[in-house]
């Protein structure tokens, strides 16, 4: 799938994303890589600067910035309130459905360069909010 520059957010759409941000908790982290000079684990420090409980799902490793690795959604063993995904767009619909197993998921948030429309449209239909093509951390930064 090809990277399209973010499309601005409308209002609305900002103004649930600040809702999902105050109420969110804990935020699993899809390819949040053990190396510091990558924009996903850069994501994940902010995040936890924050306040958030990280879960990285990844591979490899055991533990990634203090936290346990799971090799896939389905490992976490707690309820998680946002699925943030650092991967190509294309492997967005099997997260996806991955990802709406889930209980009481809040979003789905695919980060920049990240996006895929019939991902989209699964959560759409599923009733859980869907951002693709934007960082967390920047919306966080903005927005909270």
């Amino acid at each position: 799938m090809e990277c399209h520059i973010p499309t601005p957010l409308g209002n609305e759409e900002k103004e649930k994303i600040k809702d999902i941000l105050r109420s969110a908790k804990i935020i699993a982290i899809i390819g949040l890589s053990p190396d510091e000079s990558k924009d996903s684990n850069m994501v994940g420090r902010y995040l936890q600067k924050y306040g958030y409980k990280i879960v990285p799902v990844y591979p490899k490793e055991d533990e990634i910035l203090g936290e346990k690795v799971y090799r896939a959604l389905a490992d976490i063993p707690f309820e998680v309130d946002i699925v943030d995904v650092f991967r190509k767009g294309d492997a967005l619909p099997e997260i996806t459905k991955e990802a709406l197993k889930l209980k009481n998921l809040k979003c789905i948030w695919a980060q920049i360069g990240c996006e895929n429309d019939e991902a989209k449209k699964m959560a759409d239909e599923a009733g859980v909010f869907f951002v693709q093509n934007h960082c967390i951390k920047i919306e966080h930064a903005r927005l909270v």
